[in-house]
């Protein structure tokens, strides 16, 4: 019994979700489709120059909303190829005009336009099925019940079965109950075969892949070389304005010292105790220096109690949960506790929150880290935004992040980063 209803709440799920990518993604795909068609055509008469942008950026909404349900519902995971636009992208006729040429060249647009016909079609038979398993026994079920004598006189067909008396109507019912049990162990698959027929014409070829990736590597290391540099400028700045300035004046009050050690050895004595305490400041700035270049915590005890360590610090209640059976490789280790120290400050600056959580495991060879908070939401990722800062930490390993944060919460900012733990 147990074993059943196990398999009948994510059945009867998966078949909710079949029903609405065949009703409403079906609508929004025909939808779409048209309106690309139209509006590329009516390029040549002017008008598309204006509508092609509009329409291409909703049907990109519509493939990325698909590439969310697609890894939520069934943890199939489909790439975003899209070219970025230009920074110095020009405004009025000319930059709509250079905006049309630039999404029409993009092969990413030409996979959503062949996306949404495979979606009308093929998509929407799969989803249909994953629903159709679960809802039609319901029929059975009601024929077997006594509508069979609406069609006493003109058999009605339930599937292969002609029901027009109350046998017929239980034969019905014997083959709603065997769909249902098709439906317990195919509605499951079929919603996942939705989403791999998706992933294959959306996802790009191997080739542009490799071309993405090659131009994503030359991007993150001159960033990466540009981070670098100025953490070297902020080291230094550090260490010349705080430990050394320190180091400096203690060294002139043990000048000082030796010479009043013998004419004023009280005044000597008391200057000891401040060139004491001058080494004890500039001590404790050398270790938080050090700490802010690569914290001992995460050398001596990996990633998942460093984590834990900077929740202790937080003026906010967190929940910290790891599953790591092993540890990455330093640099990826020192990326990763970074950028959640970063995202951390962000959720405790920004976000108003009660409560955080953070999650990490390892799975299929990538790094999974996720923040959550419960705060007010809105967070983007923007032009000198932290989470900009941090996207930029993890291109340099072939990472990943992502951000939802409607409007009112909560936030959820996941990243990812390919790597094998020893």
């Amino acid at each position: 019994m147990k074993v059943f209803s196990g398999q009948l709440r994510p059945a009867a799920l998966a078949a909710g979700r079949g029903l609405f990518l065949s009703v409403a993604g079906l609508a929004a795909s025909i939808t779409l489709f048209v309106l690309a068609v139209l509006s590329i055509s009516f390029i040549v008469l002017g008008i598309g120059v204006f509508t092609t942008p509009v329409v291409l950026e909703a049907v990109r909404k519509h493939a990325n909303q698909r590439r969310l349900w697609a890894v939520t519902w069934s943890d199939v995971r489909i790439p975003v190829p899209y070219r970025p636009f230009p920074k110095d992208l020009r405004s009025g006729v000319t930059g709509q005009v250079e905006q049309t040429s630039l999404l029409l060249k993009d092969p990413a647009t030409w996979r959503d336009l062949l996306w949404l016909l495979m979606d009308m079609t093929v998509g929407t038979v799969v989803a249909v099925l994953a629903a159709a398993l679960m809802v039609y026994p319901v029929e059975g079920l009601v024929l077997a019940a006594g509508l069979w004598r609406v069609f006493r006189d003109d058999p009605y067909w339930y599937g292969f079965v002609p029901v027009d008396s109350q046998a017929t109507g239980f034969a019905a019912l014997a083959l709603g109950i065997v769909l249902f049990h098709a439906g317990l162990w195919a509605s499951r698959p079929l919603l996942r075969l939705h989403f791999v027929l998706a992933r294959a014409v959306l996802a790009p070829t191997q080739d542009q892949e490799l071309a993405q990736r090659i131009e994503r590597l030359t991007e993150t290391r001159h960033e990466a070389v540009d981070t670098a540099a100025s953490e070297l400028r902020r080291i230094e700045r550090d260490l010349h304005d705080g430990a050394q300035a320190r180091l400096v004046a203690m060294g002139m009050n043990l000048g000082t010292i030796e010479a009043l050690i013998e004419k004023d050895p009280a005044q000597a004595k008391k200057m000891l105790a401040m060139a004491r305490e001058s080494s004890a400041e500039a001590l404790t700035e050398l270790r938080d220096l050090v700490r802010g270049i690569h914290p001992p915590v995460l050398a001596e005890r990996g990633l998942g109690d460093a984590v834990r360590a900077l929740a202790l610090r937080l003026p906010v209640a967190s929940e910290v949960t790891v599953e790591l059976p092993g540890r990455a490789e330093a640099p990826v280790e020192s990326a990763a506790y970074f950028a959640v120290s970063e995202a951390l400050t962000n959720t405790v600056k920004h976000a108003g929150a009660e409560r955080i959580y953070v999650d990490l495991h390892h799975a299929e060879g990538m790094l999974r880290i996720s923040v959550t908070d419960d705060g007010k939401g809105g967070a983007v990722v923007g032009s000198g935004s932290g989470l900009s800062g941090i996207e930029r930490r993890l291109g340099t390993f072939d990472g990943v992040l992502a951000v939802s944060s409607p409007a009112g919460g909560p936030t959820m900012v996941t990243m990812e980063i390919p790597c094998e733990l020893s």
